[in-house]
């Protein structure tokens, strides 16, 4: 697994990659490969979050489990997929969520969000690997750590960002986070099993816009072409 990592991000997270979990994490993906089990996203795709998205350009914060964990589907951003592949339940749900939330928005034809990233969304998963067609497969092999640091280095040295978090696993991120500093915008989650108890109707994403706009911050675009 090579560090291949935005200079901002690299300068604030470099301690974690000396720390042992990373190690034992780095142990686990090679034996994960060398038993012939096939991981996902690919190697160069692991950091494409923080590539995407330089640290300093962070304005909102999307949470996610797990990345997708079929062929061709992820690619480093949280409930992202690459072009070409239909759109998983969740993003459709976040399709239909923002038609009504988003005045003129019309749902794309494809679920790459990396518009979305080039803005300043950090599209951040609490596990940043999966075996392939096995869900949770990398949970508590050390990607929670180290994303957890990541939310605190942003809530402790960046100013103003919105956290958007989606269901109980994300929610419970909220203790990384300082209120006083930061906007937390909570609903339930937009898969099919809890969308209709919360989330849709929510507005996340006008809520946010509305949050940058009264930092004096330039809003997010969210349609995505």
């Amino acid at each position: 697994m090579a560090v291949n990592m935005e200079a901002g991000w690299l300068k604030v997270l470099q301690d974690e990659f000396e720390k042992p979990y990373m190690a034992e994490l780095r142990n686990f993906l090679k034996k994960e490969q060398g038993d012939g089990h096939t991981v996902y996203p690919k190697n160069g795709d692991i950091f494409n979050a923080f590539n995407t998205t330089p640290f300093d350009d962070v304005k909102v914060v999307i949470l996610g489990q797990d990345p997708y964990h079929g062929e061709r589907q992820a690619h480093g951003l949280s409930f992202s997929v690459q072009k070409g592949i239909t759109p998983p339940p969740s993003l459709r749900n976040i399709y239909k969520e923002l038609v009504t939330d988003i005045p003129g928005f019309t749902i794309p034809n494809h679920g790459d969000l990396t518009e979305w990233a080039k803005q300043g969304v950090l599209l951040l998963n609490a596990s940043l690997t999966v075996r392939a067609n096995t869900p949770g497969s990398h949970q508590k092999r050390g990607w929670e750590q180290f994303t957890d640091t990541v939310i605190k280095k942003l809530s402790d040295e960046r100013e103003g960002l919105v956290f958007i978090l989606w269901g109980a696993f994300a929610q419970a991120k909220a203790e990384l986070i300082d209120t006083t500093k930061h906007h937390i915008i909570k609903s339930p989650h937009p898969s099919p099993f809890s969308a209709d108890r919360g989330f849709f109707g929510s507005k996340p994403f006008s809520r946010t816009n509305a949050y940058l706009e009264k930092e004096g911050r330039t809003p997010i675009d969210w349609q995505i072409h």
